[in-house]
């Protein structure tokens, strides 16, 4: 609106020739003529009042065209479904959805108008807010899309997984690459990373992974117990983006690419037969990263902002360092332990059948009901193993377990001696005296059904036979084997006498 204005005040106030004023304003002189011919079909002259602002002399010199507009004759494609399945659906593409939709209407568009109109209606849609982050505020977190081969002796190659931060205000970066995306590993890249900046932002910006993330939700996501505890120790706040907007932290989405582009692909034709070489590798392209020059501003780098915006406004860190831990849920089982990387551990018997949370560190395990730390052990290394502490046992077992072997022959005594031998007998026979505490307890209660004395005489007489089992004696008393006499003693062994033939060990000395 600018030149034209300037168009009507040189041919009413300077009297120029249409010529002279396109060469003044730099136009071509149709359409000096043709803003002059509108002008005068509108009535205006020079000068124009303060009223004329730019909206009314466009409106003046350009009227929109009543005319009412055909209908197009194709029918028009439902660009909304359209974008929703596409959303919804990762392997569909255009070109089957164009198919369906000339299914239904025969006479419709051709694919590549289809196409064309579809985007065009999408970038109508597509309105990108702009984030403005302010220092030390967001750091944002992601795995890199491409992974870095590490071989192993047998020629094969493992992937390792890349992990890519970056702070909202600078762009500062930071790569490691690690075994794999499991919990452990992404509370390490994340304290390395924090070491890397040297000081806490307010908030991390994760996606909705599940080391994150334990349900992922739109508007209130559940984060998960460990990664909560983490964020605590450190005084930041996580704040997840919405599932599937990868524009929520477009920062990290956009250091991923620089990442992928000039560090992975980089060592693209290198091997590497470990991760610490990798993250070497990675370390030192990592400086020239940082300190490359924007393309832009070229007088600026990541650094330099880094140094002058988000180091200032990061928070110290903490004193030490997290203690990795890990959360789990398990239910207590009828033996009062709980299940947890491959052992069982107890818990008071009182939460036999409840749900607790267990917490574990490479030292302990600590198990928590309702919030409440219920019980805390060393954590074994060995594979199914119960690690129990007699506290958390019912008085009974307890008492169970205390009972010792003299215990037993005491109890056996009350009834006569040849039993109280028939008890030891058992106990000595099997490799654990606990393992016969049932068999000696049978016995005695033999003693209340059959009576003390046929007990003694069914005891003397297993002894004398080598019978020395519940089963045997428990026979002996239902036959009546006890009322028989007892089997003789068999004489002991005659030795050779001595004569002198006899050499002695004397000899083969």
């Amino acid at each position: 609106m600018r030149k034209i204005k300037e168009i009507l005040r040189l041919h009413f106030e300077q009297k120029l020739g249409q010529r002279q004023i396109a060469r003044s304003i730099r136009t071509s002189q149709s359409t000096v003529h043709e803003y002059l011919a509108r002008a005068k079909a509108a009535g205006l002259g020079w000068p124009l009042g303060e009223e004329w602002d730019e909206d009314r002399l466009e409106q003046a010199l350009f009227p929109p065209d009543h005319t009412p507009q055909k209908p197009p004759k194709q029918a028009q494609p439902d660009y909304l479904y359209i974008r929703q399945q596409l959303e919804q659906h990762r392997d569909l593409t255009l070109e089957l959805l164009w198919e369906e939709y000339r299914q239904q209407h025969p006479d419709g568009y051709c694919y590549s108008r289809f196409c064309r109109l579809y985007r065009r209606w999408k970038k109508q849609q597509d309105v990108v807010l702009r984030q403005d982050h302010r220092p030390g505020e967001k750091l944002f977190l992601d795995w890199a899309g491409a992974t870095i081969p590490v071989w192993q002796a047998d020629g094969s190659a493992r992937p390792a997984a890349v992990f890519v931060s970056a702070l909202g205000a600078s762009s500062y970066t930071y790569a490691e690459a690690v075994a794999d995306q499991q919990m452990a590993n992404w509370l390490k890249v994340q304290m390395n990373a924090l070491e890397f900046y040297g000081g806490c932002p307010q908030l991390l910006i994760p996606d909705n992974t599940k080391t994150g993330v334990t349900r992922a939700c739109i508007y209130e996501p559940d984060l998960n117990p460990t990664y909560q505890e983490f964020a605590t120790h450190y005084g930041v706040a996580v704040m997840p983006t919405r599932p599937r907007k990868p524009r929520d932290k477009a920062k990290v989405e956009s250091a991923v690419q620089v990442v992928q582009r000039w560090i992975v692909m980089r060592l693209r034709h290198r091997r590497f037969f470990s991760i610490v070489a990798i993250n070497e590798a990675i370390r030192e392209l990592l400086t020239y990263l940082n300190n490359r020059p924007f393309r832009k501003r070229r007088e600026e780098n990541r650094a330099s902002l880094f140094a002058k915006l988000d180091r200032p406004a990061l928070r110290p860190l903490p004193a030490e360092r997290y203690d990795l831990s890990q959360w789990a849920q398990a239910r207590v089982n009828i033996d009062y332990h709980v299940a947890f990387d491959g052992n069982w551990y107890s818990v008071p018997h009182t939460l036999t059948g409840e749900t607790v949370e267990v917490r574990s560190t490479p030292a302990t395990v600590e198990i928590f009901h309702r919030g409440k730390r219920v019980a805390s052990h060393l954590r074994s290394r060995e594979r199914n193993k119960a690690v129990s502490q007699n506290e958390h046992r019912p008085k009974s077992h307890q008492a169970h377990l205390e009972w010792p072997p003299s215990r037993m022959v005491q109890w056996a005594a009350k009834v006569g001696p040849h039993t109280a031998q028939l008890v030891e007998r058992i106990l000595d026979d099997k490799p654990h005296p606990e393992m016969g505490y049932r068999a000696c307890l049978g016995i005695i209660r033999l003693a209340v059904k059959y009576s003390p004395a046929r007990m003694e005489n069914a005891a003397e007489r297993a002894v004398l036979t080598g019978a020395v089992s519940y089963r045997s004696v428990k026979s002996i008393l239902r036959n009546g084997l006890d009322a028989q006499p007892s089997p003789p003693t068999p004489p002991p062994p005659r030795s050779s006498p001595d004569h002198e033939n006899l050499r002695g060990p004397q000899y083969f000395q």
